[in-house]
């Protein structure tokens, strides 16, 4: 599961998910729209089902990604642990595990019951140049590290590139720049 506010997906979310299903063990990589993270301003997101939809052109042609909507159904704000729990239930034949960076881990300990997260929950957590991991949080946790390719792109830098009328050429899939201009998503 990699969970995002995908406010747009760009092809930085795109190297990782692609990363940790084709070099790692896990079979396929969800990526969970959030319709609202509790640590972000929720007037700053394009409404959830279109940034559903830039997700899903964006991996269409991937069948190791999916694109998932389950958290539009939970109480909002999201908060992770709550739908993992959620999934579990709902398909107890499959292992679920939790694709995030390392300077998400720096800031875990202000998610809603990080502890049974970090307890119940494989972490697949990939580098974030500059971050450095607090070997106290993950003591007894079960985090499998990777360095995986990244490239520093936001989707704040992206939105700001559209409201200031720049390119946004190589960072979001050709498919996903099209639509977004064509639907003048950002230019407010």
């Amino acid at each position: 599961m990699f969970f995002g506010s995908f406010n747009p997906i760009h092809t930085g979310h795109l190297i990782i998910s692609n990363f940790m299903a084709t070099k790692t063990d896990l079979d396929e990589v969800w990526l969970v729209i959030s319709p609202h993270n509790p640590l972000k301003r929720k007037s700053s997101l394009a409404p959830e089902r279109d940034r559903q939809h830039l997700v899903e052109i964006a991996i269409k042609d991937n069948d190791n990604l999916r694109s998932s909507d389950i958290e539009f159904y939970l109480p909002q704000p999201s908060y992770t642990v709550d739908t993992l729990i959620h999934l579990r239930e709902k398909f107890p034949e499959r292992h679920f595990c939790l694709i995030m960076g390392a300077d998400n881990l720096k800031s875990i300990k202000k998610w809603k019951n990080f502890e049974i997260l970090l307890r119940d929950y494989e972490i697949y957590l990939y580098n974030r140049p500059g971050f450095e991991i607090d070997q106290k949080i993950i003591e007894n946790a079960k985090i499998h590290y990777f360095n995986s390719p990244s490239i520093n792109i936001s989707s704040t830098y992206i939105r700001n590139c559209i409201k200031e009328g720049k390119s946004i050429r190589y960072l979001v899939p050709d498919v996903v720049k099209d639509y977004m201009i064509n639907n003048n998503f950002y230019k407010k």
